[in-house]
């Protein structure tokens, strides 16, 4: 076994965590992990992970929730010629996880008796964030006032604010990862985010907007330089522009894009359908298209999960690769896909550090990271003149896409529109509708002003939710469908 402790703090904390209260080592793992070889397969392993998390969440000053929860176990794994065998538990006993695999191994039918595995991989991993805990950054009434310090200064901007919703959670998990490959992988990850949502009244107009950030970091991280500050002026002024929002047009126009989060749409049309298991499948409309145009030249896509602190970052992934900068689309032309190891495997390439799992309960799967746009050189003011009629969108709420079609559908909730070169007013009930691929040949300016965004974003595919991030310049659109209420 080629063990692989990121630092000793590491150990020490897993050993406290899920080693020693279940009366597992290292090498009793190690140990059952050789039942594995009872089957021909290409590899398996086991994921124990804990995970300590709370909430707390404040409305016009009381506290109307707060939880705290603890979850553990263990997900087993067998793969053999793309096909898994998956179990999984909330007993970490040694005698269940030795179960797990006969379990997983029972459900890889086509899997013959075993010649023998690869052994002996040693793999570095760079370390990303903290391994304390940020539950313990603040004490309780810390948390609670620092809740209602948010409240104070959003009800102290203006009389119309009728309601001000704040939250602060986060979570702590611990991660050890063995496989038959001799992997042995550890990890401590934090995670915070604060929430700040304003609903105002005007009259018989009420809107509401949200605002949030975090990371991998501790709560310490809202209270430098006042940053939550930053999210409360967001969410009024969000809210309080909507409330002199006319109807949005619609039809086909341009459409110039915001730094940052509007990434999420990047994200969704074109992020997904690089994922490796639908091109393994080839089901993804970037299926077999390595070396062509699939976009304007304008366009360099990277999905990277090793940057510092992060949201969607991580320091291995959930099968032990090392994350990694992946260029998916160099000025235009596709490069690659992001991968697990099946993936990889099946299309002949290299794991990118993109296996990931919401927990221990859960597969991995192709999962971006952190994606995002390289900036350009053009600039915003170029952008708006050159538009007689369209719409300049700096937030986004909601969309979903068809990874087969690549049609998406995206809900503009902060939105303006241009006439004539100039920016005359905001709109709302706006949404974009469009075909990933063909949005992406559309992109005539991108910008200077790279951003990514303040960490809010969570990824939904097949069930299982994982936090990610995005970004980008802001850029140009030359055509794109808004469905709008103004016909």
């Amino acid at each position: 076994m080629s063990t692989v402790i990121q630092n000793q703090d590491y150990y020490s904390i897993i050993e406290a965590h899920l080693l020693t209260p279940f009366r597992l080592t290292l090498t009793n793992l190690n140990d059952v992990l050789a039942k594995f070889h009872h089957k021909e397969i290409d590899f398996g392993d086991i994921y124990l992970q804990k995970s300590i998390s709370e909430g707390w969440v404040l409305e016009d000053d009381v506290v109307k929730h707060g939880s705290f929860s603890i979850e553990q176990g263990v997900g087993v794994r067998g793969v053999y010629k793309g096909e898994t065998g998956f179990a999984y538990s909330d007993d970490l006993k040694l005698d269940t996880i030795s179960k797990l695999i006969d379990n997983a191994l029972y459900l890889l039918k086509d899997a013959k008796k075993a010649k023998g595995l690869c052994t002996g991989n040693t793999i570095t991993a760079q370390r990303l964030y903290s391994a304390s805990s940020p539950l313990d950054s603040l004490n309780s009434n810390d948390k609670v006032h620092l809740l209602k310090e948010v409240n104070a200064y959003a009800k102290a901007k203006d009389s119309r604010i009728e309601k001000v919703s704040a939250s602060l959670s986060g979570s702590y998990e611990i991660i050890l990862l063995m496989d038959t490959m001799g992997l042995c992988m550890m990890d401590v990850r934090p995670l915070v985010r604060m929430n700040v949502d304003i609903l105002m009244e005007d009259g018989h107009k009420r809107e509401s907007f949200s605002s949030g950030g975090g990371g991998r970091y501790d709560y310490q991280y809202f209270l430098e330089n006042d940053l939550w500050k930053e999210y409360v002026d967001e969410a009024y002024f969000g809210a309080k522009t909507n409330l002199q929002a006319k109807p949005a047009p619609s039809g086909v126009m341009p459409v110039v894009l915001g730094s940052g989060w509007p990434a999420v749409l990047l994200h969704e049309a074109v992020g997904h359908g690089l994922e490796g298991d639908f091109n393994r499948k080839e089901t993804s409309h970037f299926s077999n298209k390595i070396g062509q145009k699939v976009a304007s030249s304008k366009c360099t896509v990277i999905d990277e999960g090793s940057i510092a602190n992060r949201r969607g970052s991580l320091s291995f992934d959930d099968e032990g690769t090392p994350t990694q900068k992946t260029t998916l689309i160099e000025k235009g032309i596709l490069k690659g896909y992001i991968h697990d190891r099946i993936s990889a495997k099946a299309m002949n390439a290299h794991p990118t550090g993109n296996g990931r799992r919401e927990s221990y309960a859960h597969p991995p799967l192709p999962r971006m990271t952190n994606t995002y746009m390289l900036p350009g050189e053009d600039r915003f003011e170029d952008m708006i003149a050159s538009i007689d009629h369209g719409v300049y969108a700096t937030h986004f709420n909601g969309g979903q896409v068809d990874i087969t079609s690549g049609q998406f559908v995206f809900v503009m909730d902060q939105a303006y529109l241009i006439e004539k070169g100039k920016i005359t007013h905001p709109v709302k009930g706006a949404s974009l509708i469009g075909h990933g691929p063909e949005v992406m040949q559309q992109i005539s300016m991108v910008g200077a002003d790279f951003s990514l965004d303040k960490g809010v974003g969570v990824c939904g595919k097949d069930g299982q939710s994982v936090p990610v991030g995005v970004g980008q310049a802001t850029l140009k659109v030359d055509a794109i469908t808004i469905g709008g209420m103004e016909s």
